[in-house]
């Protein structure tokens, strides 16, 4: 019994499998955890109650809210701070597909996660009270019913003002660094707070911001009680993004394909040592199912060919780093994107890869909206993009065929997973 549970044990070492997507850097450990990731977010439900400082994103515990209904009244509020378990820094972890990513995430040394602050910063998420004339809040160009990004083209701010550029998504923020398409803020808590002041977007300043939220009883005792300052600008950037970051991608039909890929390597002996996880994923599998379409677009993503994990790589399918696409550049002035942060020339019309997880959802795509659809993004590709000095040597001409470019259509959908409910209607009075 020991040598069959020593051989057992070397197996799982054997195949903890590093599913090498291009240059080895997506991972998916094929233990029991992540295969029964299903039951460990009903489990985590279930368990809710208790309340324990480890929690699993992209479940519904973290933002589903204060309990009760109606706008949030200051008693509600005070019951919900005067409980310690709120103010306990948590330690997190990612769902399957994002799992592998653990080592990039990014802002929690500098601003930890307490059930409380990411209440709060749900609060303040979809407050319109944060512009100026109480019409435009971050879910106004954000919204959960339309992948965290906006149907329209460009943002669309107070008096319907409209930006240049098209809303990026704000959910996987959790392992990403700098923002916006030029990555001009240093962090999610800056990128927050940026908005409250831009003169299109919320047309607000930061310091009738901070008044507004002072005066509202609701947040004052919430401020007051997570920050030893109280209500400041820098502490409205640390509640909304502390929200941000709970907010993740579940897995997805590519995620379970991919967990089962390393057992249909296997030879029959390892396979039967290994017959409980294997069933496992194989019922994950058949439950989320890629279509043939899919897989054969699967194949396409990560060829030579193609390629296109030469920039859509690591567990978020986006390498966090800026390229020339030869998009937007054949009009008289076009954004000059990254170049306007660094001054380098080589930065020119290049702006940063946005992931590949739920992007389905979240079109019209490119940083200036121009691609209506994910069958124009892959048709840009395939054309080669726009010819510019500054294109990025990644960008080819493909020559793909009508049956290849749907293919990777299927693909991109197959990247698409779970988001948490969010609760986005109580909110202080």
């Amino acid at each position: 019994m020991k040598l069959l549970e020593h051989r057992r044990y070397a197996l799982l070492l054997r195949f903890s499998v590093v599913l090498g997507i291009m240059t080895g850097t997506i991972q998916y450990k094929i233990n029991h955890q992540a295969i029964v990731h299903a039951g460990e977010t009903n489990k985590s439900k279930q368990s809710s109650a208790k309340k324990s400082n480890k929690v699993l994103l992209g479940t519904d515990e973290l933002t589903s809210g204060i309990p009760g209904k109606g706008p949030l009244t200051v008693k509600e509020i005070k019951v919900w701070l005067n409980q310690p378990e709120n103010h306990e820094t948590l330690e997190v972890s990612l769902p399957l597909g994002l799992s592998a990513g653990a080592a990039q995430i990014v802002g929690l040394k500098e601003n930890p996660l307490t059930r409380a602050k990411i209440e709060l910063g749900r609060q303040l998420y979809f407050d319109t009270r944060l512009s100026v004339d109480n019409t435009v809040s971050c879910a106004s160009c954000h919204h959960p019913n339309e992948g965290y990004g906006r149907r329209t083209q460009f943002g669309v701010g107070i008096k319907g003002l409209e930006g240049g550029r098209n809303s990026p998504v704000s959910y996987n923020r959790i392992l990403s660094g700098a923002q916006f398409w030029d990555g001009r803020a240093a962090s999610l808590e800056e990128q927050a707070v940026g908005p409250i002041a831009n003169p299109i977007e919320m047309g607000n300043t930061h310091e009738n911001a901070v008044k507004t939220v002072k005066e509202i009883p609701g947040y004052q005792i919430q401020f007051d009680k997570i920050f030893k300052e109280g209500a400041t600008i820098d502490n409205i950037g640390k509640a909304i993004a502390s929200f941000e970051r709970t907010l993740v991608t579940g897995p997805s039909p590519f995620d379970y394909q991919e967990q089962l890929r390393p057992f249909l390597k296997m030879d029959k002996e390892d396979l039967e040592d290994l017959e409980e996880e294997y069933k496992a994923a194989l019922a994950l599998t058949k439950a989320n199912p890629m279509s043939k379409s899919a897989l054969q677009g699967r194949a396409l993503f990560f060829s030579e060919k193609v390629n296109c994990a030469a920039c859509h790589l690591g567990p978020n399918l986006a390498d966090e780093k800026y390229h020339n696409l030869g998009v937007g550049m054949t009009v008289k002035n076009p954004d000059l994107g990254r170049y306007a942060v660094t001054k380098q020339e080589k930065d020119k019309g290049a702006f940063k890869t946005p992931t590949i997880r739920n992007v389905a959802l979240s079109g019209p795509y490119m940083h200036d909206g121009a691609s209506k659809t994910l069958e124009e993004v892959v048709e840009h590709y395939n054309k080669g993009g726009d010819p510019n000095p500054y294109l990025s040597d990644k960008v080819k001409k493909l020559n793909l065929s009508d049956q290849d470019k749907k293919d990777l259509v299927e693909f991109m959908k197959a990247c698409s997973g779970s988001f948490p409910k969010v609760e986005s209607e109580r909110l202080p009075q």
